[in-house]
């Protein structure tokens, strides 16, 4: 008994001696707990809505309060009439939009018909479908209330339509997401577990005294991981063209060109795992759970990011896989260039830049 208690204190002080495993075993736990209790909910929330009003008169402005009331929506403008439509989408200034028509209320007490517009996002169809029921729900409760003598005379009719993705199919939406955790994992994961395998087996002392310096030896070792998620970026896109039906509006140099850069910080951020973990085992966990998760979760892969504390919402930018699908749904479901996305860019850009250089500089320092 005495052997049997003295190995349980021999594997709790194999624990202690090393910190990020023990960070790891601690932290992970409340980790998922806060991701799983707060992020992963179907309901959707605070969505950005635009608002035409060609009408405004008090009928159309009673409409716009009860929006601005719904906990669903957050009126963020009243879009002019000379305002182009596809600009606000294009600007993600909104989530949808909505026009009332002039003459909205005479119409109304003319005829007991009129018609609005619905306009939705279209490349995230589940939240393009939820915003549409839920705007016919507020539009239902107020012509109910408006006119409860005569509810069944009046009608207000949406229009709908659905931009980027008509027929709304799910692929549209989950495509992008897919291309950002298949590049995430094959970048970083193998780059970080190919450098520690280097130390565990004592063969990068016997690399570093090659003549070439040591960050073109690690150039080399991330070089053909580039290469490898280039080519499923590749079948990736012919699969979502030819088999899945998606289509792509943009430029494909530039949707390879965003890839790349893409690729690059997955790379630059499996390189710096590769300068922090001791062995295989945790550069796999680390870039399994530290990686997969925060991209299935805190991306917009899965979950839309409005819906997600502040908290979490701030953390979510500094997810690299994030700014990669917003580009690639922009590029391939909205054909829109690279003025569209230069932001997303120079964060990416920056990124990749912050971890290379804190790498070299750990690399550096630990094999000295």
């Amino acid at each position: 008994m005495k052997q049997f208690f003295s190995f349980i204190q021999k594997e709790f002080y194999h624990i202690f001696r090393d910190p990020r495993s023990l960070l790891l075993l601690l932290l992970m736990p409340v980790a998922l707990m806060v991701i799983f209790g707060f992020a992963v909910t179907n309901e959707i929330k605070n969505n950005k809505l635009a608002i035409m009003d060609l009408s405004r008169d008090e009928a159309s402005r009673k409409l716009i309060n009860r929006f601005s009331a719904s906990p669903y929506f957050d009126l963020s403008v009243l879009v002019p009439e000379s305002a182009s439509l596809e600009t606000i989408f294009h600007k993600n200034k909104a989530a949808m939009v909505m026009v009332i028509p002039a003459h909205f209320n005479e119409d109304l007490m003319a005829s007991h018909a009129t018609t609005l517009q619905l306009l939705a996002d279209g490349s995230d169809p589940n939240t393009a479908n939820s915003l549409i029921n839920y705007a016919s729900a507020i539009i239902g409760d107020y012509q109910q209330e408006e006119f409860p003598e005569t509810a069944s005379a009046f009608q207000i009719v949406p229009i709908t339509r659905m931009l980027y993705n008509p027929e709304l199919k799910s692929a549209f939406f989950f495509v992008p997401g897919v291309m950002g955790l298949i590049l995430m994992l094959i970048s970083a994961m193998m780059t970080s577990v190919s450098i520690v395998r280097e130390k565990e087996l004592g063969t990068m002392e016997v690399l570093l005294v090659s003549p070439l310096k040591p960050f073109m030896i690690v150039l080399a070792k991330a070089v053909p991981y580039l290469l490898i998620a280039l080519v499923n970026v590749l079948t990736i896109i012919a699969l979502s063209v030819w088999v899945l039906g998606l289509p792509i509006r943009g430029n494909f140099a530039l949707l390879l060109g965003e890839s790349t850069l893409f690729i690059l910080s997955c790379l630059s951020l499996g390189l710096l795992i590769s300068t922090a973990a001791q062995s295989q085992q945790i550069a796999m966990l680390i870039s399994l759970l530290g990686l997969m998760l925060p991209t299935m979760m805190l991306s917009g892969f899965i979950f839309p990011i409005e819906n997600m504390p502040m908290p979490l919402q701030v953390i979510s930018n500094i997810v690299p896989a994030k700014w990669y699908i917003r580009t690639i749904k922009a590029i391939m479901l909205k054909g829109l260039g690279l003025g569209a996305v230069w932001k997303e860019n120079a964060i990416l850009l920056g990124m990749t830049l912050f971890f290379l250089a804190v790498s070299i500089k750990r690399f550096k320092i630990r094999l000295q």
